[in-house]
């Protein structure tokens, strides 16, 4: 996403991230130095895990049920997950994970700074875009890190989570495996209602501000209509050409779509200038955003996404 890969939000991170372990060491009394001993569980005798985000942190609690205590590091829906920066906090919780959940593939690099400053070299690592199986580095177009939207790849995780789960508590390894198999039973049926969608929509017209929801989009047989220079300098945090703007505001009064999938979580004049077109274009406006809405678990979450994209496309 457009913070994180710029080259001065990440060196920003990174001397957040070793002033914020040096606070943690000076807190804590002693350094977390070996690994795994001192990370294998938390003070209840859980595994403690800790997330990038609050959406891999609810997706591991989910699997790990009352045997893991779950820390996520970005769990404020108000906030933009772009903008963070490491706290003593966080780092002192990563010192002491047994599992780190993140998602990979620039979005959380921040989360491997820390935990690289930590000295936490036993920790379980589960890579979200490395489990996926896609390929990190396409020779076209960009890699899209925003994997929660990709039901097939949670599955993975999933099912990694309970693997690492167990061979850290052998004894709960039949709990995890039932837990993630009921887990995945859930997302087959948010799958199924992407494949119900696209026996009605597929190749209807969608317009993005960014490509937050592009695989659930593409699951659900939508075609992105958006310019590419538009959405790559929205998610860059750059400014977008003038006639790369009024191409995208063009998709509205011309109807060459019939919804916008909108990132309320990022927003300037150019994308504020999308949604009014869209309004007053008359074309549904869905929002979506980059961690879970308060007090919403991700099932009911991403249930709430497709059955908002099933009510503006059947307008």
């Amino acid at each position: 996403m457009r913070s994180f890969r710029t080259p001065t939000r990440l060196a920003l991170i990174a001397a957040t991230a070793l002033a914020a372990v040096t606070l943690a060491g000076c807190s804590s009394g002693s350094p977390a130095a070996d690994g795994a001993s001192t990370a294998a569980a938390s003070g209840s005798g859980q595994i403690a895990v800790v997330a990038s985000t609050d959406v891999w942190g609810d997706i591991a609690a989910q699997v790990g049920g009352d045997l893991v205590s779950v820390t996520s590091i970005i769990d404020d829906p108000s906030k933009d997950p772009h903008e963070y920066e490491a706290d003593a906090q966080n780092q002192l919780a990563l010192s002491k994970a047994a599992v780190v959940v993140e998602n990979g593939g620039g979005y959380d690099d921040f989360v491997d700074t820390m935990l690289s400053s930590s000295k936490n070299t036993g920790a379980t690592i589960v890579t979200a875009a490395t489990v996926s199986g896609y390929d990190l580095a396409p020779t076209t177009g960009a890699f899209n890190e925003h994997l929660w939207y990709d039901f097939p790849t949670v599955k993975k995780v999933v099912d990694q989570l309970a693997t690492s789960f167990a061979a850290l508590d052998p004894a709960g390894a039949s709990t995890f495996t039932a837990n993630a198999a009921a887990y995945s039973t859930k997302l087959d049926g948010l799958i199924a209602s992407e494949a119900e969608l696209k026996s009605s929509f597929q190749g209807t017209g969608a317009a993005i501000t960014e490509p937050v929801p592009l695989y659930l989009m593409d699951a659900s047989g939508l075609v992105d209509e958006t310019p590419a220079e538009f959405s790559e300098a929205i998610e860059g945090g750059t400014d977008v050409a003038p006639d790369v703007l009024a191409q995208t505001l063009a998709l509205f009064s011309a109807k060459q779509v019939k919804v916008l999938v909108y990132n309320e979580q990022t927003s300037g004049p150019q994308t504020d200038a999308v949604l009014e077109a869209a309004k007053a274009g008359n074309v549904p406006v869905v929002p979506v955003t980059e961690t879970l809405p308060t007090g919403t678990s991700y099932l009911d979450w991403m249930s709430g996404n497709l059955a908002a994209l099933k009510s503006a496309l059947s307008q």
